[in-house]
């Protein structure tokens, strides 16, 4: 092959032995032997010393473990300085650029006004390249000012009409429990599914995860209703076929079986329809059940039910990395670990006022421009 893009010939070529004289090479020597000697210059030492047999950068670098720009570097210093210069740092010529205020700005202004042509978002390397600075330079101005494109968020406004009513009247169930009276956060979290996978789990080992097939088989399904004891954290469940209002009205009635006589009862429930259906109306009548009292959250505000969270926690710990071959299954695991929680439940610490609330979601709604 001729002498083109891909020819490599003088990559490796052999240096010429450098000149040491009898007292640079017993002043090396010395600090070779010698215990105190820092180790960086003791490896520079070695370098010069083989360099002086006239051996190869190459091959220098690989017996003493240094890259060959450290060789070359120590070689050059040595020709400049002769000993004394191997003891001096290394100075590293810096850039004489200056992130200047405007510079800072132009990134800043770039980051979040604008968007490349071919991505929803900025990356630090693309942004560097588009304005020609250093990656590190748009990295620490992002660093400064809190920017992060590559995450995004999501959020859901309510437009409930009577939002700040409901949000009032849960809040404050939360914040001051009435007296003789239980408040419940009740929910069902439905199509729990009893998955199998294809092949055996490989177990955790040292240096290695668990790992899962990704692949499974279905074996059905099944719903939770729970309801969450916000002064104790205990926890009613019940796993049903199905998540209608009959069996909503089923889980009620073991719910009035449970709680003692003399105590009231406040449900919060969300919108769904499950929840406010002909069947469900029938048993809640005030002549039947006066002391029963149920509290909608507002549409799209699922996170003010404190249920909500105890869901989180179950299929964290348990139901999304199980395995079960059944449905019976399934329900057994869940009902094993709603009795460990309950031997030692935990309260969930509502801190937030109706006020707060209130407010962080007006700022929401200024700055997406919405007016209700």
């Amino acid at each position: 092959m001729g002498r083109g893009l891909w020819s490599n010939r003088g990559m490796f070529t052999r240096a010429r032995a450098l000149m040491v004289d009898d007292s640079q090479k017993r002043q090396l020597e010395s600090w070779v032997r010698a215990g105190t000697t820092p180790q960086r210059l003791v490896r520079k030492c070695e370098v010069i010393l083989l360099a002086s047999q006239g051996i190869s950068n190459h091959s220098i670098a690989q017996q003493t473990g240094l890259s060959r720009p450290t060789v070359l570097a120590a070689r050059a210093a040595f020709s400049r300085g002769g000993c004394e210069a191997l003891r001096q740092p290394r100075k590293r010529q810096r850039s004489r650029d200056v992130l200047t205020s405007e510079l800072e700005q132009k990134i800043l202004d770039t980051t979040l006004q604008t968007r490349p042509p071919d991505a929803t978002h900025w990356s630090a390397r693309e942004l560097a390249r588009h304005l020609h600075v250093s990656r590190m330079r748009v990295h620490r101005v992002w660093q400064r000012y809190d920017v992060q494109p590559h995450r995004v968020e999501k959020f859901k406004i309510s437009n409930d009409p009577q939002f700040e009513e409901k949000i009032r009247d849960v809040v404050g169930l939360y914040l001051n429990p009435p007296d003789r009276a239980l408040v419940l956060c009740v929910d069902e979290k439905s199509q729990i599914q009893a998955l199998d996978r294809t092949a055996p789990i490989l177990p955790l080992r040292p240096g290695l995860p668990e790992r899962q097939t990704h692949d499974y088989k279905r074996h059905g399904t099944t719903t939770l209703f729970a309801a969450f004891n916000i002064l104790n954290g205990k926890v009613m469940g019940r796993c049903l076929p199905r998540h209608r209002g009959r069996e909503f009205v089923k889980f009620l009635g073991e719910l009035e079986k449970e709680v003692p006589a003399e105590l009231d009862v406040h449900l919060i429930v969300d919108n769904y329809s499950t929840h406010k259906g002909a069947d469900v109306q029938r048993w809640l009548k005030p002549a039947k059940r006066h002391r029963f009292h149920v509290h909608f959250t507002p549409t799209s505000s699922s996170w003010l039910n404190q249920v909500e969270r105890w869901f989180g926690l179950i299929t964290e710990r348990m139901i999304r990395r199980g395995t079960f071959h059944t449905v019976a299954e399934l329900e057994q695991a869940i009902y094993q670990w709603l009795a460990n929680w309950n031997q030692e439940p935990r309260a969930f610490t509502w801190k937030a006022t109706a006020d707060v609330i209130l407010d962080k979601v007006r700022r929401c709604k200024e700055l997406n421009g919405t007016a209700h």
